[in-house]
């Protein structure tokens, strides 16, 4: 009876995954991006300067040219002298999810891209030693991005594309809640794989 049930069990999985493939070709995609962040604003007498990051996201595409996206991202600005000490770090982690809209320029083997969405990220202060010494908790932000698809293959692609993020959170300095906003441009470049 065990195999009987573990036959039909793999069968309906197979029929339902070739079915869902068959309906769906093409209509996922992964993304990885790394960037280069330019804060708007210091963050109290922190001047956060040129950071990096990166962020991976996995959409969904429920209509010809709108995807749904979630993903995770990761980014660090370096001090040199601030309220958290000397050589301390700035890091804004957590996760991103919105609406993409890529629609085809035409005459060109192009698409523009927009990005509105939301993220749910913390600010992270570490000193030198790499320990956290201040940690803002998860709250919502927001973020929109505009660029390029390139497709360089049926499944591949290249996105460069410029994103401004603001993230707005307390914190406690000198025993003091103080808010605290995070604001910066992104310039970026993913690589899309569609399945």
């Amino acid at each position: 009876m065990k195999r009987v049930i573990l036959t039909v069990a793999a069968f309906l999985t197979f029929f339902t995954f070739n079915q869902i493939e068959a309906q769906s070709q093409d209509n996922w995609s992964l993304e990885f991006r790394p960037g280069i962040d330019f804060a708007t604003k210091d963050i109290a007498d922190a001047n956060l300067g040129t950071g990096f990051g990166y962020e991976a996201t996995v959409a969904y595409r429920f209509m010809p040219h709108l995807s749904a996206y979630a993903g995770w991202s990761w980014n660090h600005f370096a001090v040199d002298q601030s309220f958290a000490g000397s050589d301390a770090g700035f890091e804004e982690t957590g996760y991103t999810f919105g609406f993409q809209f890529r629609h085809p320029i035409d005459e060109l083997d192009l698409n523009y891209l927009i990005r509105l969405g939301a993220t749910y990220n913390h600010i992270e202060i570490e000193n030198n030693d790499g320990d956290i010494i201040i940690d803002s908790k998860h709250g919502l932000g927001w973020q929109a991005e505009a660029g390029l698809d390139i497709p360089l293959s049926e499944k591949f692609s290249l996105l460069p594309s410029v994103r401004y993020r603001s993230l707005s959170r307390d914190i406690k300095i000198d025993n003091t809640n103080t808010s605290v906003e995070l604001n910066y441009v992104s310039v970026g470049v993913g690589f899309s794989w569609s399945f």
